[in-house]
């Protein structure tokens, strides 16, 4: 363990050690993907894409590793004991930092399928990660605003068509399609914004669960409602990476997968689209009161 370091300089090591992990592990999976790429068949398919999350776990488990090397966490993790690794999992969680990625890849990394991530486009290009995102085809979404769609109608439906087709190819594939609710990070300033209802959380979208469930909820075996709590204070990436977070609580719950009530007879889209969003609603309110419960307990506020 080398939290006794300086907080600089545990950065600067934390910083290089994550760095050379990923200098060697996207190369790897960027040429095993080309295979794919140059191959476009389902045998090549079913026979690449495990070799592709067995060298992206092993790259979160080198992730694993300098965080124990360099960080003195003090991690509180329940729900995780009766996962499987090969089924297909849709998974929900709250957003409050950039350190949730890392997060919940280390909580559940070979206890599912590797976590699926919805990005926004720009990140593509994001040098050396973007390319590690396509390889792993994480979803694309350029998410533009209401007011933008008005302009330019010709835009609207597009990342409900990139969401269909990710998870087409994901159907192969036992896989975790991983969605924060909240569309973005938590802070004050959107909270009060957006005149959130919750006190903990923004107000939760449920159009990636939908679409998620339109084309693969048979797939689904469970919903993994994931909670994570920094009784500390949310944490920047860099103060993380400085060792300035002592405690991550991690609360996973297993849920059934939503079916869609349809009494009055609604289109069938449309019935699970207001299904849904009244269980990402009902989800949200009992997530709130759990977190808000958790930072009494822990720090009596």
């Amino acid at each position: 363990m080398l939290s006794f370091l300086p907080a600089p300089l545990l950065g600067l090591i934390a910083s290089t050690l994550m760095l050379l992990n990923i200098l060697f592990w996207v190369p790897i999976l960027i040429a095993a993907s080309m295979i794919k790429l140059l191959l476009p068949f389902k045998q090549v398919r079913l026979w690449i894409d495990p070799l592709l999350l067995r060298i992206a776990e092993a790259w979160i488990a080198g992730n694993s590793g300098w965080m124990r090397l360099t960080q003195k966490l003090d991690w509180e993790v329940s729900g995780v004991q009766n996962l499987n690794p090969r089924q297909w999992y849709l998974v929900v969680c709250n957003h409050q930092s950039w350190v949730d990625i890392l997060v919940l890849q280390h909580v559940l990394n070979r206890r599912i399928p590797l976590l699926k991530f919805f990005l926004k486009k720009q990140l593509i290009w994001v040098p050396i990660m973007g390319l590690a995102w396509w390889a792993l085809e994480f979803p694309f979404m350029r998410r533009h605003s209401e007011a933008y769609l008005q302009q330019h109608p010709e835009e609207r439906g597009k990342d409900a068509a990139t969401t269909r087709a990710a998870c087409e190819k994901y159907a192969l594939v036992p896989t975790s399609v991983m969605n924060f609710l909240e569309g973005t990070r938590f802070t004050p300033a959107k909270q009060a914004r957006q005149k959130s209802p919750y006190r903990h959380l923004l107000k939760p979208k449920a159009g990636g669960v939908t679409l998620a469930l339109e084309a693969m909820g048979e797939k689904f075996g469970a919903v993994l409602d994931v909670t994570i709590v920094y009784p500390d204070g949310r944490p920047t990436f860099t103060h993380f990476l400085m060792g300035r977070v002592q405690r991550i609580i991690v609360q996973v719950k297993t849920l059934p997968v939503p079916q869609a009530a349809n009494p009055n007879g609604l289109p069938k889209e449309q019935a699970l689209r207001e299904t849904c969003q009244q269980w990402v609603n009902q989800l949200w309110a009992d997530k709130d009161v759990r977190i808000g419960q958790v930072l009494i307990d822990k720090n009596g506020l």
